[in-house]
């Protein structure tokens, strides 16, 4: 069995490749790694998404976390962040989410927070897999010593508040904001929060079932958002993925603007009031070039990591920078939170809107972005990273750089999150790289199936 972890968390499709067992496993492996240095009956929190799935690999999980003698207390379903700030505000050891993110129903994952609200280094989730893939025997146990489970009944409130307080009393009175939930777990804490901060919500796709999360809504797939809030009289439309981590806005004409364009407004609005660290922007080798060469013309200076939000995040508490993230709407302000905020999100944007007073479509000009393509080449998880092993593969790339060398570029590389190698290319015409991906594309899936 391969590495368990990708770039968020444990993921697959649910009861067969993330199976109940797999989940108890976790539980065990990682109540064991991150409270065996403390000396008190460890408290772990659990929060989830919509998904069908989520109360049987919570019931599993607990179970494993139980059995090492952790307090587990489940917070219902809440968004990712919403678990990471929870963790620190209720001086938990950890902190679970159950959520696939922006993939569809049938697939859940496990992502896990230390007892700090940040993502687990790669040392400690090497740690966790060494004990489950290892089978290494740990001490049971038994008697008083086994764990309990409790309902956090406050969870919900207490992050809304949170969010609320970011704008320190500042009211959104007056704005008309649509909101896409994806059927996912912001589908109340989202709404609620703008509701109660004043402004009037026009909201779609939250009536959740278990197995419509993601389906044709939310952050990856926004066309149909689009044009709603195109047709109807909003200032912008806020979209939120399966566990409301990433947001993408849609301005006042329909546009959609992408978490390059959401963090280089926000950039610049913090470096214009002396409030970014180090006047550094944190992106990843995704991020378009267009937004690199504005943000060097307004001052800015951009630091580029491999592609998740982790290693974003990594560079960020390294060197000591608070704004960043990637094109795919995962954004962290850690003068907020520790990792990527759907929310937290939205509401710097909204204020930036209010104290400005422009509309988004002109914030939104801050750049030009150069035309880019990226598709997906669908491979199982057991191929994805052995596209670098084929000589027809790596040599149709080679030949598609050299094309572009000088003016556009091309990156490759295996999703951390689903079965599929992303396929990305710049260029000076959109209708020639689209042709290039795709071609590379087909060639991927055809010499990898």
């Amino acid at each position: 069995m391969g590495r368990l972890f990708g770039t968020d968390g444990v993921r697959g499709v649910a009861n067969t490749e993330l199976t109940c067992e797999l989940a108890y496993n976790i539980g065990k492996a990682a109540a064991h790694v991150l409270t065996k240095e403390t000396k008190h009956k460890p408290k772990i929190l659990i929060g989830k998404d919509t998904r069908i799935s989520g109360d049987m690999l919570e019931a599993a999980l607990s179970a494993g976390l139980c059995s090492m003698g952790a307090s587990v207390i489940s917070l219902g379903v809440i968004p990712t962040p919403a678990v990471a700030y929870l963790t620190r505000k209720y001086e938990a050891d950890a902190g679970v989410v159950i959520s696939a993110s922006h993939n569809s129903a049938e697939f859940n994952g496990i992502k896990i927070f230390n007892g700090n609200g940040y993502k687990l280094s790669d040392e400690i989730e090497e740690e966790i897999e060494h004990i489950i893939l290892d089978n290494v025997e740990l001490e049971i146990p038994t008697g008083d010593a086994v764990g309990t489970m409790s309902k956090c009944e406050t969870a919900l409130y207490d992050y809304k508040e949170f969010a609320k307080s970011m704008l320190s009393g500042e009211s959104l009175s007056g704005m008309k904001i649509a909101v896409d939930c994806a059927n996912g777990a912001s589908y109340k804490s989202s709404v609620e929060t703008l509701v109660e901060l004043g402004a009037e919500v026009f909201v779609v796709h939250n009536h959740p079932n278990g197995i419509n999360i993601n389906a044709n809504c939310g952050s990856t797939h926004t066309d149909k958002f689009c044009e709603y809030v195109k047709n109807i009289d909003v200032d912008l439309g806020l979209t939120f993925d399966g566990d409301a981590d990433r947001l993408l806005v849609v301005d006042e004409k329909g546009t959609l603007i992408d978490g390059d364009k959401i963090m280089l407004i926000c950039a610049s609005y913090l470096k214009d009031h002396g409030k970014l660290a180090k006047d550094t922007l944190v992106t990843t080798v995704m991020t378009n070039l267009g937004l690199v060469n504005a943000a060097k013309e307004r001052g800015i200076k951009i630091a580029q990591t491999k592609v998740g939000d982790r290693y974003v995040l990594e560079e960020m508490l390294k060197y000591g920078y608070t704004l960043g993230g990637e094109q795919s709407g995962h954004i962290i302000f850690l003068d907020y939170n520790t990792t990527g905020d759907g929310l937290c999100s939205a509401l710097l944007l909204l204020s930036i809107l209010k104290k400005t007073g422009e509309k988004l479509s002109d914030l939104s000009s801050v750049f030009t972005p150069l035309p880019q393509v990226i598709i997906n080449a669908k491979v199982s998880n057991a191929k994805k990273n052995s596209y670098t092993e084929d000589e027809v593969v790596m040599e149709a790339i080679r030949e598609v750089e050299e094309e572009f060398s000088g003016n556009g570029r091309v990156l490759i590389r295996p999703s951390g999150t689903e079965p599929c190698v992303r396929v990305m290319i710049e260029g000076p015409e959109y209708e020639l790289i689209k042709q290039k991906a795709s071609y590379l594309v087909k060639l991927i899936e055809a010499r990898l199936s």
